[in-house]
């Protein structure tokens, strides 16, 4: 295999320049960022809607799996709660939760501010890698993780909020183009509502030409090609998360791995509907509700958590129509079943064919 060691492999303490997406929720289980991790990726477990005590627990599962790297990902974002709309939000809702039986929805919401008690045990546990979604690490854990040698990555969504991150002491930049699945990075939604949707090959050469830090792109991502294209624009790596939902690891519910797997590049739209933060995700009756209705989301954290027990009864009923199914805009390139070990070790074999091509094609 053709030697591939970018800065970003130097920075990390990993052998290929592939980062699995920190997706909350539950996708990314032990064995899915053990499995990365020990192809010689970064895994990443998406620890934001996790209790301290979980954390701590699958870190430490993780690290019985493999000696390698991984990194553990949190939301930097204010979780206060703004429910001074929840009324007419509950009127769409009401309706939704009728379907599965759940009674009339709540008329105020609490939702818990973990980040503190999280943060303190990725500290504890000395984590290698920290990674952040929604803004930077805030100044005084930035310090504390520079003080004991935990690499920071930060996901942005402009040039701007790289050079902010890069200031800010982040150690790696993910660049993270509006074809990405999930939420949007994007540091203000009040000044981008539906985040700041700059596509993967616009928004790349751009960040890395305006910073010194690793640049790792993400967004539309799904095998060598992308690697070899992200490199191209001046990128140090990648990151993948929609495919790796449908590993043999992924705890994605099964019902959404396969309309993952029966999705093409237009099913995905952008919504706040389930959290009040944009995110992309494979249009549903849920969104479509939304949409009909005319009635805005509230502010995450509020509409995340308003919108949790229908989610929860969809999943628990195999009701796809009202689960979130975030994804990106690439899904014709999945595959299913595939372990995460043999996705990154395609994935590299596949850019180093390429490269080699080109390189031949060069010579001519």
């Amino acid at each position: 295999m053709m030697n591939l060691t970018t800065k970003l492999c130097e920075t990390l303490s990993i052998a290929y320049p592939i980062v699995q997406a920190g997706m909350a929720g539950g996708a990314t289980t032990v064995d899915l960022v053990a499995g990365v991790s020990g192809a010689g990726a970064l895994g990443t477990l998406g620890a934001a809607y996790m209790v301290p005590d979980d954390i701590r627990t699958a870190i430490r599962h993780i690290r019985k799996q493999t000696d390698k790297p991984f990194a553990v990902n949190l939301f930097a974002a204010d979780m206060t709660d703004d429910a001074t709309r929840i009324g007419e939000v509950n009127e769409v809702l009401r309706g939704m939760r009728s379907r599965f039986g759940l009674g009339e929805p709540a008329s105020e919401v609490h939702t818990p501010d973990r980040f503190e008690q999280q943060i303190q045990v990725l500290f504890d546990e000395e984590v290698p890698v920290i990674s952040t979604a929604f803004g930077i690490l805030p100044a005084p854990f930035m310090e504390k993780a520079k003080r004991r040698g935990i690499r920071v990555t930060t996901m942005v969504t402009t040039v701007r909020e790289a050079i902010e991150a890069e200031q800010a002491g982040s150690d790696v930049i993910v660049a993270q183009g509006s074809d990405a699945g999930g939420h949007r990075g994007t540091f203000d939604v009040g000044l981008h509502p539906n985040g700041a949707n700059i596509g993967t090959f616009s928004l790349v050469p751009q960040i890395t030409d305006q910073v010194r830090v690793p640049v790792v792109a993400a967004g539309g991502v799904m095998d060598g090609r992308g690697l070899v294209a992200a490199l191209a624009l001046g990128a140090s790596g990648v990151q993948l998360g929609t495919r790796f939902l449908t590993a043999a690891e992924s705890g994605a519910h099964p019902a959404y791995k396969r309309a993952l797997l029966d999705s093409t590049e237009e099913s995905t739209v952008i919504t706040r509907a389930f959290s009040g933060r944009p995110a992309r995700g494979i249009r549903n009756a849920f969104i479509r509700t939304f949409e009909e209705s005319g009635v805005e989301p509230l502010p995450f954290p509020t509409q995340n958590s308003a919108t949790n027990e229908i989610r929860k009864a969809a999943a628990a009923m195999n009701k796809v129509d009202y689960m979130s199914l975030w994804a990106g805009q690439a899904t014709r390139l999945l595959t299913d079943g595939d372990t995460a070990s043999a996705i990154v070790q395609g994935l590299m074999d596949e850019a180093s064919r390429l490269l080699g091509r080109l390189q031949g094609l060069s010579r001519e």
